[in-house]
């Protein structure tokens, strides 16, 4: 929770969502593209423009399917047909394998032409390298998706895409570490593979936490889910810390959108469009859960919970929050004015937050059973019950 390595995880579990999803997770339910905001989806285009998506079937990827048929986009998926292939049977399928050295590799994409592709699912360098040099002579664009992971530090509030992003000392290393903390820096180097295969047609864009339908991280649910159930529950830091978190459905308009416009560059790539506090995730949550009447907040402070985590036991798993302080003070302050210049727009944070509720209120009982993320039930009585008992000594 307070060590920089728990936010690669938490990022790397992100983009895992993002690429593979998960194999026991049913198909997303359909949910209104204009949201409760009543914001329609783009007009369709005459403009047939064919898209290649790396990837296509976890949960960035199908969001991106839907925004670029709202166009009238010609899509091809590659991947290897193993997470959720029953997924768009009309949309032409290409098999294969990122890494050229295992199975088919790329052949299914020798000789083709696309006007853009949307890679989702590059980690390794090597990898990513492999397929912007193969499409470098017949793709006009190339969008890679990163993560806002690739920044050396976070402690700097407002960092833009100009910031040092992290390196390794071996950059040939393929794994992510032991506590993941290659995540970033291997972002980073996928990144510069794409930029040096085709010069001047890329679009690095980092994402912040990617939350909305779909997202079977099961992170960002944690909260309106802990709201519904009422009682004490404990709440980190204060009411002020902020929050960025982009839905999935307004990354992904954006994405078809920079391909529809052919913008090219670097782009941090978080929301909402109005600042997002700690408290207004709480808000949020009680406007989508409906709170039992007994639910009484206990907002504890970063220090204390770092001095309990530190001492061993069950981590203190309190998603997508990080202290507003430190080493983490910019963790969610990121600038994101040139992907605003570039068009990206937000959704309100209470559709995001209902959407995502009824989402997950419709998968089967087994997979709502089985949550992803968050503080055990045991574990936050256990620490709610210390810090009184120590906040009464004082």
């Amino acid at each position: 929770m307070i060590k920089r390595r728990s936010f690669l995880v938490g990022s790397l579990a992100a983009a895992a969502s993002t690429t593979f999803g998960c194999a026991s997770q049913p198909p997303t339910p359909p949910v209104d593209p204009a949201g409760a905001a009543g914001a329609a989806p783009p007009p369709p285009t005459n403009q047939k423009k064919s898209l290649l998506i790396l990837g296509g079937t976890g949960f960035v990827g199908p969001a991106v399917v839907d925004a670029a048929r709202a166009r009238g986009f010609a899509i091809t998926l590659f991947n290897r047909g193993k997470t959720r292939p029953e997924l768009f049977p009309d949309i032409e399928k290409l098999r294969g394998n990122r890494d050229p050295n295992k199975d088919e590799g790329l052949k299914a994409l020798e000789g083709r032409s696309f006007d853009a592709v949307i890679d989702t699912s590059g980690y390794v360098p090597r990898i990513v390298r492999a397929s912007a040099e193969l499409l470098a002579k017949n793709v006009k664009q190339y969008i890679f998706i990163s993560s806002i992971s690739v920044y050396k530090d976070n402690a700097t509030p407002n960092m833009d895409e100009t910031a040092a992003v992290g390196t390794m000392s071996d950059p040939t290393v393929e794994t992510m570490g032991k506590e993941f903390e290659n995540y970033g820096p291997l972002k980073a180097l996928c990144e510069q593979a794409a930029e040096k295969a085709m010069p001047g047609r890329v679009a690095n864009v980092r994402p912040g936490y990617i939350v909305g339908p779909g997202d079977g991280t099961d992170r960002f649910t944690y909260w309106p889910l802990r709201v519904a159930k009422g009682g004490e529950m404990l709440v980190p830091g204060s009411p002020n810390d902020p929050i960025q978190v982009i839905d999935v459905r307004d990354l992904a308009e954006w994405l078809v959108k920079l391909v529809a416009d052919g913008t090219n560059g670097v782009f941090n790539a978080t929301g909402p469009g109005a600042p997002l506090t700690m408290g207004g995730v709480i808000e949020a949550s009680k406007k989508a859960a409906s709170p039992k009447s007994d639910l009484e907040l206990t907002w504890v402070p970063p220090s204390w919970l770092k001095s309990k985590e530190s001492g061993g036991g069950e981590p203190i798993d309190l998603p997508i929050w990080a202290p507003a302080e430190g080493e983490t003070a910019g963790f969610h302050r990121v600038n994101v004015d040139r992907a605003r210049k570039a068009g990206l727009t937000f959704r309100p944070i209470d559709t995001t937050m209902v959407d995502l509720l009824a989402w997950f209120n419709a998968l089967p009982p087994e997979r709502k059973d089985k949550r992803r993320a968050g503080i055990s039930p045991e574990r936050e009585a256990e620490l709610l019950r210390a810090f009184h008992e120590e906040s009464k000594k004082k």
